[in-house]
């Protein structure tokens, strides 16, 4: 049986039969292979869904203008980040282009989005847009700017519209500490200061990635804490599991940016459902052992308590 391409390109999550929250950061870009096929070659990626998901970030931001936030000294770390994107972008995808001009000046061109814009680096008014905005328009990866101030790293701009079970606009100003509070286990087994301990070691130009993993009911990408009445609803309707509920994972870069030094957090979201995880035996029996020796508050936090046992019964039939 020939699998589907999503499936294929799928970012399998799991190592062993056992998980628990870590670091778990690797050097970007680097392909890895998993038992349907491979992923990770770049560190953006422009599939077949690439047109749906930015007219889908494009219609949220319509609608809720405050999923775009930015303190005011992170203007500079903005502008880094935009160039940083579409530069790479340009370098993956062949229908994108970055073109320098006359001094500090830039063409864009996106023919897959039939986007064509010349802007003066820095000049706000030339891009006539934000530029995490426009970023956020031309790349599918949700963006964080982090920015360190005595020794400490604090989430001080973003554009987030496909988060789970949070929200940019709560957490705009806090600490790596205070983002990760909710987050079970992670201060006991030590994880999170780590981590802020390793992206402070970061040196410019630096990519590293990491993988996060829950779930979700449909094919919802934007299951932000704005629109908990909708998705929280859905939980509760759960008719086939094997339709319904979906493995969600997140491939998460962490870049120091070259001119700001501030740290870029980008999140790509990747939904399959369980009706084609269950196509590839190994991650069926994976999952199966993961899910059943999970811890219960972990369990929950992921979005797996209450149908787990209904749900391991399904993977094990």
């Amino acid at each position: 049986m020939t699998l589907p391409a999503r499936v294929r390109r799928f970012p399998w999550p799991l190592e062993g039969d056992r998980y628990r929250y870590s670091v778990n950061v690797e050097p970007a870009p680097r392909v890895h292979r998993t038992a349907a096929g491979e992923w990770g070659g770049a560190v953006l990626g422009f599939n077949e869904a690439y047109e749906a998901e930015l007219a889908e970030r494009a219609a949220i931001l319509g609608r809720d203008p405050g999923r775009h936030v930015e303190l005011g000294h992170m203007r500079a770390a903005s502008w880094d980040a935009l160039l940083h994107l579409l530069s790479e972008a340009a370098a993956t995808d062949p229908a994108m282009t970055l073109t320098p001009c006359d001094d500090r000046e830039f063409h864009w061109e996106n023919a897959r989005l039939g986007v064509a814009r010349r802007f003066r680096f820095g000049d706000d008014d030339s891009l006539g847009e934000p530029p995490l905005r426009f970023a956020a328009s031309q790349v599918p990866d949700d963006i964080v700017l982090l920015d360190e101030r005595e020794g400490r790293l604090f989430a001080d701009a973003g554009v987030v519209t496909f988060a789970s079970n949070w929200s940019i606009r709560f957490v705009l100003g806090m600490s790596f500490t205070e983002l990760h509070g909710p987050v079970p286990r992670d201060f006991a087994d030590g994880a999170i200061p780590r981590a802020e301990w390793f992206l402070l070691g970061m040196q410019p130009g630096d990519c590293y990635r990491r993988l996060n993993w829950s779930s979700t009911v449909g094919h919802r990408l934007d299951a932000s804490l704005e629109t908990y009445d909708e998705w929280g609803a859905e939980r509760g309707r759960l008719s086939d599991i094997g339709d319904d509920l979906h493995l969600r994972v997140e491939v998460q870069h962490l870049i120091r940016l070259p001119m700001s030094g501030s740290i870029m957090f980008l999140i790509r979201t990747h939904l399959l459902p369980m009706r084609e995880l269950v196509l590839v035996p190994a991650w069926r029996e994976q999952f199966a052992a993961v899910l059943a020796e999970l811890p219960d508050e972990m369990a929950d936090y992921k979005g797996y308590g209450e149908i787990r046992p209904e749900l391991l019964a399904w993977l094990r039939r």
